[in-house]
């Protein structure tokens, strides 16, 4: 099969001729259509993240066909999702408590497992998810982690009228859409000048965009960072009031600067998002064609992986980029 492979962090990814994965018990192989390219790839790819497997295949919002499995939860030719969340050991006090996104011994799609940057992959079938119908094979890879990561720290903001999101990219222009959805306000934070964002921002429903650093026209209720600035912590705190949270939605951030406890103090809440559950799985690919949700996105052949990269490391993507692995 073709595949783009990760030999080293810090460098290009190589296209290569791999052998086919053949799917052990409760696995399936998946033809895969489409994936998505998720900031967690850059984090990975640029060595931010430490330990991947390698060589490795990344990239974990995968869209596929069932080609041959050993277990018995998808029949051949049915679309699947593969998502970042690979394998958990079952066992642990998190797992048993449903908190399986804090398992120590998981493994995740496209870091310790290989991915969906090539024409097939194995994933473990009970971590798949049924794609929903209404949405084509690449509107639907971002779902699979801009959408369910965008959906858990959502969740996790509480009950907010007043939403700000800061980085307006894959993810804050579906939970834009889902805010919208359950009726909440939101409000956009991009880089200064960036203009374009916030024109995509209000376009989606956000009735004001601007600069990330500076105030808003009014306190917030609650605040995501997207962006992996740790910066925008302390500007995201000013901006909520008393009783607010503040959730840190990525996998990686650059640290975040010593800030007065007066910005905390008011029962504000600061807290992070890790990974995402079955459950939150299962709940937002539900929701998302009740929205409906539907996805910005720039494809890609699966030669220019490390194009799309680039794109996305410059902030230069609208919405998502989503390598087309099958025409």
């Amino acid at each position: 099969m073709r595949a783009m492979v990760l030999d080293r962090p810090g460098t290009r990814l190589r296209e290569a001729e791999l052998p086919a994965p053949e799917p052990g018990r409760g696995q399936v192989g998946v033809a895969v259509d489409a994936c998505g390219v998720c900031r967690t790839d850059l984090h990975v790819v640029d060595g931010e993240l430490p330990e991947p497997k390698l060589p490795l295949v990344p990239g974990h919002q995968v869209v596929g066909r069932v080609a041959s499995t050993g277990g018995e939860r998808f029949a051949g030719g049915e679309r699947v999702g593969v998502p970042w969340l690979g394998w958990t050991c079952g066992e642990c006090r998190y797992c048993l408590s449903g908190r399986e996104n804090l398992c120590d011994r998981a493994r995740f799609t496209g870091y310790q497992l290989d991915g969906g940057y090539a024409e097939l992959v194995a994933a473990d079938e009970r971590y798949c998810f049924p794609v929903p119908e209404g949405y084509d094979d690449l509107q639907a890879a971002p779902l699979l982690c801009a959408g369910l990561i965008g959906y858990r720290a959502l969740r996790l903001a509480g009950d907010p009228e007043r939403l700000g999101l800061y980085g307006f990219g894959a993810s804050a222009h579906i939970v834009t859409q889902v805010a919208r959805h359950q009726g909440r306000r939101v409000f956009a934070f991009t880089r200064a000048g960036d203009n374009e964002s916030q024109g995509f921002a209000r376009g989606l429903g956000a009735e004001w965009a601007g600069d990330a650093l500076g105030p808003p026209p009014e306190e917030l209720d609650a605040a995501i960072i997207f962006a992996p600035v740790g910066d925008l912590v302390p500007a995201a705190l000013t901006a909520v009031a008393k009783g607010g949270t503040v959730v840190c939605a990525g996998i990686h951030m650059s640290d975040i600067p010593s800030f007065p406890y007066e910005l905390l103090w008011g029962e504000r809440v600061l807290r992070s998002v890790a990974n995402l559950t079955r459950r939150d799985g299962e709940e937002f690919m539900e929701l998302a064609p009740r929205v409906p949700v539907r996805t910005e996105i720039e494809t890609f052949p699966l030669a220019e992986a490390n194009e799309a990269l680039a794109r996305l490391r410059a902030g230069r993507v609208r919405g998502a980029a989503v390598l087309q692995v099958r025409d």
